[in-house]
């Protein structure tokens, strides 16, 4: 088996805006969900926000510098809605745009291709204020803004991903309430999941309309679920509602036009009105490529005991009744995060998303990272633990591609160490250490071990 990347392989790093860019109050920039979330007591650790972040906005020549040296081939960055139109109506702030002409020109002048992604996660907190993602509203105005990006920018970008991780938005945003905007509301929840993947497909639209030739995909976070007894039926049905809940969802609509129905019979009454006449032509949509966030995966060991607590809330509208930790044969095997370390899920995955979608053109990693207590010593940051994850996780990618599955590029995530969500400053996700006083950026031993991946596109 060659260890070798196929000829072609699209190295490259992520990044997202409300994470890096800070400049929250610059040039016309409007407020995000994010902005407002991030500056409520308690929502965030540390009361971090991203006013400053890593202040990418005025530092991106720096950051595309350290690209260029690392040999990545392409960058994908998130484009923030507010500074483009800072209400989220049709009223344009022109320096947005100019910055981000900026960026994507200086990109393409150091031979990186440029990949968009129109929304993550920042939401202009206008339109949240007229419901957010709940409100269906929103799905046309998602359209008008894809449709001024094309415009704007398509003559130079070839890839655009519509959404990140829509599930995140949904359920993380307005279930548990753990990412902005905070809501706490089942129903909430159902109506995002379903007007993102409405969204997902009005956007692709209006963004062929402009630019037919270009590549539109979306990126979906998903994972694997061990089940330790299949026996068990309350434990199967579970681990089948949360596969349609968290990897199903939004491939089969825009496959098929329809949801997973063991979860629409589970939402039951919550469904309300979302779902219109019309809505499964509405949600068909070519998708030239699918973007894969993989950070680990999942488990389902036992039903709780009776004498045991369900755990109420969450992601699914009814009491969860399963003991969902990692076996303890992984539980020193843990990120920062508390996530259990799993690389040969990764290459599992991406051969499952062959095996049950066929149809989809090819895969993108768009996401793949972890995070560590980095320690600066003399300067250096010898990220051992990063650089491990990394490269295992990078060797059952390559297995599973000389397998058949069709995967054409890998994001690492991410570029910098950033704001991350409600953990703030707290954990660091980078390839590169940014110290958030001065904004020095030091590449770390993970970004030295990918550049060399890079070089020989493989091990």
């Amino acid at each position: 088996m060659s260890v070798k990347f196929p000829e072609g392989f699209l190295w490259g790093t992520a990044t997202a805006s409300y994470q890096i860019e800070g400049a929250f109050d610059v040039d016309g920039r409007g407020v995000s969900i994010w902005d407002t979330f991030s500056k409520t007591p308690g929502k965030v650790v540390n009361g971090d926000t991203g006013d400053n972040a890593c202040d990418h906005y005025n530092r991106f020549d720096e950051d595309i510098a350290i690209m260029k040296e690392l040999g990545v081939k392409a960058y994908r960055f998130s484009i923030a809605w507010p500074r483009l139109f800072p209400q989220g109506d049709s009223v344009r702030e022109e320096r947005g745009f100019d910055f981000y002409n900026r960026l994507i020109n200086a990109l393409i002048a150091a031979d990186i291709e440029p990949m968009v992604t129109l929304y993550h996660w920042d939401l202009p907190q206008t339109l949240e204020d007229q419901g957010g993602w709940a409100n269906r509203e929103i799905v046309e105005k998602f359209a008008h803004y894809a449709q001024a990006c094309a415009e704007a920018f398509g003559d130079r970008i070839n890839s655009w991903i519509t959404l990140n991780e829509p599930w995140c938005v949904s359920w993380l945003g307005y279930s548990n309430g753990v990412h902005a905007p905070g809501k706490k509301d089942f129903s909430l929840a159902i109506a995002s999941a379903h007007h993102t993947a409405l969204a997902h497909a009005a956007a692709s639209r209006a963004i062929k309309k402009v630019c037919p030739n270009v590549e539109v995909g979306l990126t979906l976070n998903m994972s694997n679920t061990h089940i330790e007894n299949p026996e068990d039926a309350e434990v199967m049905e579970l681990a089948a509602l949360g596969d349609s809940n968290l990897n199903r969802w939004w491939i089969d609509a825009f496959s098929t036009g329809h949801y997973p129905q063991n979860l629409l019979d589970a939402y039951g009454d919550l469904k309300k009105d979302f779902f219109k006449p019309g809505d499964a032509e509405l949600l068909k949509v070519q998708t030239d490529f699918l973007g894969v966030n993989y950070y680990s995966d999942g488990f389902i060991r036992s039903a709780l005991p009776e004498d045991k607590p369900a755990i109420e809330g969450g992601f699914m509208p009814f009491p969860q009744r399963a003991n969902m930790a990692p076996p303890p044969s992984l539980a020193n095997s843990l990120t920062a995060m508390g996530w259990v370390v799993t690389p040969e899920g990764l290459g599992n995955l991406v051969k499952k998303i062959h095996r049950d979608w066929p149809h989809i053109p090819y895969i993108v990693i768009t996401e793949n990272g972890s995070s560590y207590e980095d320690v600066v010593v003399d300067g250096e940051i010898n990220d051992t633990e990063r650089t491990s994850y990394l490269v295992r996780h990078l060797q059952s990618l390559q297995s599973a591609i000389a397998e058949g599955a069709p995967v054409k590029g890998y994001f690492a995530w991410s570029l910098l160490d950033n704001f991350e969500w409600a953990e703030g400053y707290n954990k660091r996700f980078g390839l590169v250490h940014v110290d958030y006083t001065t904004f020095k950026r030091t590449p770390k031993l993970s970004a030295k071990t990918y550049q060399d991946i890079i070089f020989k596109n493989g091990f």
